[in-house]
């Protein structure tokens, strides 16, 4: 027994360090009701830190073929649903990854962004800025747990065709469908 009790203490791995970086699947929740709004796609691409809407929680009676009609890019009428919202980010330190934008498919504005992951792994924070950092505001994700993947729709799950045949890779190996 005090072996089992010892054990996550000289093996490295998952159980002894928290995940440090943003690949994963996110949930943002409303700050008045805690009822989820959205779940967040992020994947790394050689360095780069991507994120997608995954997964959006409508109310009764909204479009769920919304598209971004307010975006002024190449992100102009995309649906909502696998829409990149998060571009460009890169790591800049241990936890922190900046130096990419954000965008609110609401109004289509982009905003400079950073995220930072708490040291339990468990929460990202997004920030979202117009100048300088300091006058951004924060939203706070939550990491879902993996099993979360098949709640998704198959045009956004990276797992989607393997599911089917095998077990999903873990989420360092994440490479999201672009479209």
């Amino acid at each position: 027994m005090v072996v089992a009790t010892l054990l996550p203490l000289v093996l490295p791995g998952r159980a002894v360090s928290a995940d440090l970086t943003p690949v994963g699947l996110w949930q943002a929740v409303d700050n008045d009701t805690k009822q989820p709004t959205g779940w967040f796609l992020i994947a790394n691409h050689d360095g780069v830190y991507d994120g997608i809407i995954a997964k959006m929680f409508l109310a009764p009676g909204q479009d769920p073929n919304v598209v971004c009609d307010q975006c002024k890019d190449d992100r102009h009428d995309h649906p909502w649903l696998g829409l990149e919202i998060i571009r460009g980010m890169a790591q800049e330190g241990e936890d922190k990854f900046g130096g990419g934008t954000i965008l609110d498919p609401r109004d289509g504005k982009i905003y400079h962004a950073t995220m930072k992951v708490t040291p339990d792994g468990g929460t990202l924070v997004v920030r979202g800025y117009i100048g300088v950092e300091l006058l951004g505001q924060n939203q706070y994700w939550t990491r879902l747990p993996d099993t979360a993947y098949s709640m998704l729709d198959p045009s956004v799950n990276p797992y989607a065709a393997a599911a089917k045949h095998a077990p999903a890779p873990h989420k360092s190996e994440l490479v999201p469908l672009r479209q």
